[in-house]
């Protein structure tokens, strides 16, 4: 298969455009130059909030104007992760893609298909003339991968249709009725730094080409979580051997698992060779724990220019507490089979060049009040050995309506189409839904999607042939739709 016969051709051919334009989450302002460009040469109405929101909309086909109005949403900002090897300026280089067989992937970095391949259907139906449609609204909002931010600031009365249709999900087939709500909880604590005498020998470990993933979608899916990984393998060697703690960088993104880790620790010199032999071995069992992890490359070498390290006691203490942390599923759902309830994930652990510790974590849930207990439960460890822990606000889940008009003609026209009927279920990920529903009482709304794998990776890749099926029950939904 090559690009020319991708279907549908102006879905891809804007997808293509669209990964022309870098829109790193926090910097989309060129993603927004873009989509008002794009509106003003086809004449169709564009405004823009105050928090960098796009909202394009095209009138009814002639006929069709008793339609209701219906809304599709996607957001502008990509996750920018990258192989260790591939150099790229995200905030100036566009993303190069390629065909696999089935999938489309991108050279050694996120495919931006979350949520590019969202922001293509809409452009495509937004000029796609031979589409017969409603009212159209076409909402594209800022910053959904760091902080909903778009959404957050939404102005109320931004939109108006009553029906919305979310295009960020990774499963076709797939109707999602609900979310989970979530906050991240950061971690701050000033380092102790105390001289490195000369008589031990300074080593650079590192854990690198984990899987990863998506902190909600992945985290019941055994990725091996870097930062976790590397932390026991220095309490293994604080057991048997004076280790000094001299710094460790691990990790990125708060919804990301982290891919690798890397710390620079300390020991005498007697011992150097046998704490080699001892990580050659745990390397071993972690392949061994972890067999899905099939790309995992672990490596010790000497370091050089050390001159001070973390105080033994606190050295000590960060250990114990990044082996205590709780990191993946909490909890299963009792009401829907399958679905993780509560989660957390040791995002990022990095000793800044000021001398703090600084953690990222992220917590996720569907019931409130359990994400709360799931923050708690993080910052324990951390407040017990003096660090200054802090949850954000976070952002509300959404709660599902198996009584939805709208979920109704979405299952109805699947079905339709394709014979079966999808699954229709709640996601552990968050979704800008929850906060629409809290800033647009009475909006129903689903979401749904081509399928995606390994998104906030660079194994991110897009199954080709669900994209045209997603745009057909698109077609269908809005033929449909009263």
């Amino acid at each position: 298969m090559n690009n020319s016969e991708l279907k549908p051709k102006l879905v891809f051919d804007y997808f293509s455009q669209i990964n022309k334009v870098p829109r790193p989450s926090k910097k989309e302002e060129k993603i927004i130059a873009f989509l008002q460009k794009f509106a003003e040469e086809n004449g169709l109405p564009c405004k823009v909030d105050e928090a960098g929101n796009v909202l394009i909309t095209k009138g009814a086909t002639p006929g069709m104007e008793n339609k209701p109005t219906v809304v599709f949403q996607s957001h502008m900002d990509m996750v920018c992760e990258k192989t260790s090897d591939r150099i790229i300026d995200f905030e100036n280089d566009p993303i190069e893609t390629y065909i696999d067989g089935e999938w489309m992937r991108a050279k050694g970095t996120t495919l931006g298909a979350d949520d590019g391949i969202g922001i293509a259907m809409e452009m495509a139906l937004l000029t796609d003339d031979s589409v017969a449609h409603g009212p159209l609204e076409c909402l594209f909002t800022r910053d959904e991968e760091t902080g909903l931010t778009g959404a957050f600031d939404l102005m109320p009365g931004f939109f108006t249709g009553k029906y919305l249709l979310n295009l960020d999900s990774e499963d076709e087939g797939e109707i999602f009725i609900g979310c989970a709500g979530g906050a991240n909880t950061e971690i701050t604590l000033p380092l102790r730094m105390t001289e490195l005498r000369k008589s031990y020998f300074p080593l650079h470990i590192c854990v690198d080409k984990l899987t990863g993933g998506h902190s909600g979608d992945d985290i019941d899916k055994h990725r091996a979580n870097a930062n976790k990984i590397l932390v026991r393998f220095i309490a293994q060697a604080m057991e048997k051997y004076d280790v000094k703690l001299v710094d460790f960088q691990g990790g990125n993104l708060h919804n990301a698992i982290p891919r690798n880790a890397e710390a620079v620790i300390a020991v005498p010199f007697p011992d150097k060779e046998n704490i080699r032999v001892d990580f050659n071995i745990f390397a071993s069992e972690i392949e061994a724990e972890y067999s899905n992890e099939k790309n995992v490359h672990f490596f010790l070498e000497s370091a050089v220019g050390v001159t001070e390290c973390v105080e033994d006691e606190q050295a000590c203490q960060i250990i114990q507490a990044l082996l205590a942390v709780h990191n993946g599923v909490y909890e299963m759902s009792v009401d829907l089979p399958g679905l993780v309830e509560t989660s957390s994930n040791l995002a990022s652990v990095h000793f800044t060049e000021d001398k703090v510790m600084k953690i990222v974590t992220s917590q996720r849930s569907s019931i409130g009040s359990q994400r709360i207990a799931m923050s708690q439960i993080v910052s324990a460890p951390f407040k017990l050995i003096g660090a200054e822990t802090v949850t954000g606000e976070g952002y509300p889940g959404w709660k599902p309506n198996a009584d939805s008009p709208l979920l109704k003609t979405v299952t109805a026209t699947y079905e339709k189409l394709y014979g079966k009927q999808p699954k229709v279920r709640a996601i552990h990920a968050g979704l800008e839904c929850g906060l629409f529903s809290e800033k647009y009482p009475g909006l129903d709304m689903v979401s749904f999607g081509p399928t995606l794998r390994g998104v906030h990776s660079p194994d991110e890749r897009l199954l080709i042939s669900t994209v045209d099926m997603v745009w057909q029950h698109i077609l269908e939904i809005l033929k449909t739709i009263e």
